[in-house]
């Protein structure tokens, strides 16, 4: 995609996911890799009016958080950086305070083995960051660690984070995290899920390399 075919997915992707409740106002910021920056939503911005030229440039290569555009980025732009500087697999990055998946992270739970499509997010589990402040490197390192070899966790207190090769990959995990969590909370309400053994997560991975929305 182009830069300016990224803005635009950023802008859309935004508004969709406010329109089916993913998320509310403008708790939330996407992100999208280009070459060598990162392109990102500006802070507080509401997403109705957001223009693809309001999306904030971050270059990839240096430390000081620089940043150009006419909005300054997202308060949470040190984990959308770290997460691009750490993980060269990952092209977007959708965060979001979507309901279940923030219920889970207030209650500092992490997500098991409830349903198959957790094989989605790399493992048996969905993580629960640690908390700190938002905006802060402390939230950032806390993400990266539950992040390790996952595509989506959770955050203490706060809400989720969804990682893919593509934007639309990411939201598209976004959506299945915020459904696993809202899965995961109901079964709790009538005794607890039956979890599945960490073999059959496996077998799962294993197949999605040809099912559902792949990596081009």
């Amino acid at each position: 995609m182009s830069e300016q075919d990224l803005r635009r997915a950023i802008v859309r992707l935004c508004r969709a996911m406010n329109a089916s409740g993913l998320n509310q106002g403008t708790s939330g910021n996407i992100s999208a890799r280009y070459k060598d920056v990162m392109l990102i939503t500006p802070s507080a911005t509401p997403y109705d009016s957001m223009k693809p030229a309001d999306i904030a440039v971050m270059p990839l290569g240096r430390e000081d958080g620089a940043w150009s555009g006419p909005l300054k980025p997202s308060t949470e732009w040190p984990f959308h950086l770290d997460i691009m500087r750490a993980r060269t697999d990952v092209g977007g990055i959708v965060h979001t305070h979507s309901t279940f998946a923030t219920i889970l992270a207030m209650a500092r739970r992490e997500i098991p083995a409830c349903h198959y499509m957790i094989a989605a997010f790399g493992g048996p589990t969905i993580r629960c960051a640690d908390y700190a402040t938002y905006g802060t490197k402390a939230l950032s390192d806390n993400a990266l660690a539950a992040l390790a070899d996952r595509n989506g966790c959770l955050l203490a207190n706060h809400g989720q984070i969804a990682v893919g090769a593509s934007l639309d990959k990411a939201m598209w995990l976004a959506v299945e995290l915020e459904t696993i969590a809202r899965q995961y909370y109901h079964s709790l309400l009538i005794g607890g899920p039956v979890l599945l053994p960490d073999d059959e997560i496996e077998r799962v991975r294993e197949g999605f390399r040809s099912y559902g929305l792949r990596d081009r």
